[in-house]
């Protein structure tokens, strides 16, 4: 197992690091057998205290920032609570997406199993919008289905709002699964990877971040490899190195 993060930017305010696919970002009372975090491994690694600006879900990879003092996390936080702060991420979804569109879908918060049993009124939908294109198509000569093959795309996608699984729930929504996942995905997709390209995880990632730098002014622009499994699929699928 992979002991050190990839650090993919640091100065004297900041840290970003390349986030792995299957990693919590800090501690939770969700996962009580984990025992090992984003926040607690940096800390160890760097020798001193961070503290997380923002959050990637479990299963999601890529860039991740950290401020490295409370008053830096306290003027980066309004950043990203308001709209300073915009996101790049790429997945791969099955289907072909042949133009892009910006989609305006609002949502209802997603409450967790436990927190849901004392949960009595029904959560309401808040503004949610999603600015995605594609950025490549593939075709793969397998019957699923009704179908002779299996299509994919290769997609951008640019969050204007932060709701929980928004990117997941929107390309759900749209009918374009995101390969990979187990709670709005396509099951019979997901097989399909694992046996293809033996791909055991969310092809979801969090590939840009760019943002004004709170002290220098600076036009911050940060970006996160893919790791092994993603460039097996983009390779795969006919992609290269378009990542």
């Amino acid at each position: 197992m992979q002991t050190e993060l990839e650090i993919i930017y640091r100065d004297e305010w900041l840290i970003a690091v390349n986030k792995p696919s299957g990693m919590l970002v800090h501690r939770s009372w969700l996962d009580k057998g984990e025992t090992r975090f984003v926040m607690q491994t940096l800390r160890d690694q760097i020798g001193q205290h961070v503290f997380p600006l923002h959050r990637l879900d479990r299963p999601t990879s890529g860039v991740l920032l950290f401020a490295l003092s409370s008053e830096m996390a306290s003027q980066m936080m309004p950043k990203f609570a308001g709209r300073d702060i915009h996101k790049t991420y790429h997945a791969v979804v099955r289907g072909w997406i042949k133009e892009g569109a910006t989609l305006d879908y609002p949502l209802k918060e997603e409450l967790d199993k436990v927190a849901d049993k004392f949960s009595t009124a029904e959560p309401e939908a808040k503004e949610a919008v999603t600015e995605y294109r594609p950025v490549a198509h593939a075709e793969l000569p397998i019957p699923m289905g009704r179908y002779q093959s299996c299509r994919y795309t290769l997609v951008e996608m640019k969050p204007h709002t932060g709701r929980k699984h928004q990117l997941r729930r929107h390309m759900h929504h749209l009918s374009h699964h995101i390969v990979g996942d187990v709670n709005h995905g396509d099951g019979r997709h997901n097989r399909l990877f694992r046996q293809e390209f033996e791909c055991h995880q969310l092809l979801l990632h969090a590939s840009r971040t760019e943002f004004q730098h709170p002290v220098t002014g600076e036009n911050m622009v940060i970006e996160a490899k893919v790791d092994d499994v993603w460039q097996r699929v983009l390779e795969g699928l006919g992609w290269g190195k378009v990542l």
